[in-house]
């Protein structure tokens, strides 16, 4: 029973997996903006993130519905609520939830302030789902077939992932010349847990005869891989899950490899171009694999069965079990982490150097900067895409601001706002979207929030 609630649990989930940090990307006075392009730009002598409290962030979402949909006291019956979300979406709709949590962070400059060398590490926990809606599915578990003569219903619509891990990772970047940074992150991943179901494809339609005969045909090609979970799922488990999950975290799951890379270029001192890869790896499920299979062909002429229990008439249902058996396998597998494209492009004005100090560690000694981003992030289907315009100024010496207007296919009015401040050696910064959603969050189709506290010291001998 455990298995059957854990499967129905991820197929009917909404999907997880949007990660774009457009306001943190290329946002220098935070040191994690590093950790969105490993080529910043960034002139700390070094610093240090407080544990747990570094780097805090959360990103959800969803396209075609939002939770109001399907939630909202208005006196309407939920299953037309469902109904209506259900015939109201695509195959390519879905819904987002990301999750990470710096455990630490830090970073130091290698030689004194005249070096172009920098190195950067940590660890962080990072949570992930992701479900397309599987539209043909859900109609045929809220209608059946019988107004649906011929259609064929599309089993690849189911597509999901779930996985929680932790990575640790270091980065070098340096200096190649005055005006070009590039940069490297080597990542070692440890999956607590895992299930993939992203390589699905069948099909079920019913044809009617003349004599009140029904043609059935189910082709199906159904896999779940997971690992991680089965003992979670035992009737006989009695351990203690939060301790357990911790021990996976702190690498005693599955491991896997990845990198970044990245560079920020000016082809004027004024003019900055970026670009970065991120999360390109891999991890190698082998522990406490199982892979949940329902794979076969089955044709059935007569009258319309039930599939699903054994009042069926005659051997029906047998057969059917026979021709589609789910199995348990336990074979290893390997899945791929979504590989994120960032790249943009600033101009900057305002120069403040010849007036005060510029002491805040950013790119430039200028006030006020222009630019726009591309963000590109391979899934399962087609690639989710972002494009971004922003403003980002110096307000004071100790104080920043950067302020976003994004396109993506879950909203067409996102604007955000982040905020870093400078409190003597302490850095702290808010960074939030969708800010016109807030007054209602329930009809919002994504948000994000993510918040941290660092510790930052300057070289001494930096000439300022």
């Amino acid at each position: 029973m455990k298995k059957i609630i854990l499967l129905f649990v991820l197929f009917v989930s909404v999907e997880c997996i949007s990660q774009n940090k457009q306001i943190l990307y290329n946002f220098t006075s935070v040191p994690q903006s590093l950790m969105t392009n490993p080529g910043s730009d960034v002139k700390y002598k070094w610093y240090f993130g407080i544990p747990l409290l570094s780097g805090i962030s959360a990103n959800v979402g969803s396209s075609g519905f939002s939770a109001y949909d399907l939630f909202a006291n208005d006196g309407v019956d939920f299953n037309v609520k469902l109904r209506n979300v259900v015939f109201s979406t695509t195959r390519k709709d879905k819904a987002t939830i990301n999750e990470q949590i710096e455990l630490f962070n830090g970073g130091f400059k290698v030689g004194d302030w005249q070096s172009n060398s920098y190195i950067s590490f940590g660890m962080y926990q990072e949570f992930d789902f992701l479900s397309y809606m599987p539209k043909d599915l859900a109609i045929l578990a809220l209608d059946g077939n019988r107004d649906y003569l011929g259609k064929v219903f599309n089993l690849g619509d189911l597509n999901v992932k779930a996985e929680m891990l932790s990575v640790l990772h270091i980065g070098y970047h340096k200096n190649i010349k005055n005006n070009l940074i590039v940069g490297l992150r080597g990542k070692i991943y440890s999956s607590a847990f895992n299930a993939t179901s992203t390589k699905n494809s069948g099909y079920i339609y019913t044809i009617p005869s003349t004599n009140g005969i029904y043609e059935q045909v189910i082709s199906s090609n159904l896999e779940l891989n997971t690992s991680g979970i089965s003992k979670y799922i035992d009737e006989d488990y009695s351990g203690d899950v939060v301790r357990d999950i911790k021990q996976k975290v702190f690498f005693g799951g599955d491991l896997g490899l990845g990198f970044d890379a990245g560079l920020t270029y000016y082809p004027k001192k004024n003019i900055q171009f970026t670009a970065s890869l991120v999360d390109v790896g891999f991890i190698r499920h082998t522990k406490d694999v199982e892979t949940f299979t329902f794979k076969g062909y089955y044709k059935y002429d007569g009258i319309n069965p039930k599939f699903t229990n054994g009042n069926a008439a005659g051997n029906v249902y047998q057969e059917f079990k026979d021709a589609i058996p789910l199995d348990t396998l336990y074979t290893k597998y390997t899945t791929w982490r979504p590989a994120k494209f960032n790249s943009s492009i600033q101009y900057s004005f305002d120069d403040s150097r010849s007036k005060d100090c510029n002491c805040d560690g950013t790119d430039s000694g200028y006030r006020n900067a222009v630019g726009a981003q591309l963000f590109i992030m391979s899934t399962p289907r087609t690639p989710f895409m972002a494009f971004t315009t922003y403003y980002r100024r110096n307000i004071f010496n100790n104080l920043q601001m950067k302020a976003t207007y994004t396109l993506d296919s879950y909203s067409y009015k996102n604007i955000g706002l982040g905020l870093s401040a400078q409190l003597g050696k302490l850095n702290l910064y808010v960074l939030a979207d969708n800010l016109l959603e807030y007054h209602d969050l329930a009809k919002a189709n994504s948000l994000s929030f993510q918040f941290g506290l660092n510790v930052i010291f300057k070289d001494s001998d930096e000439p300022y």
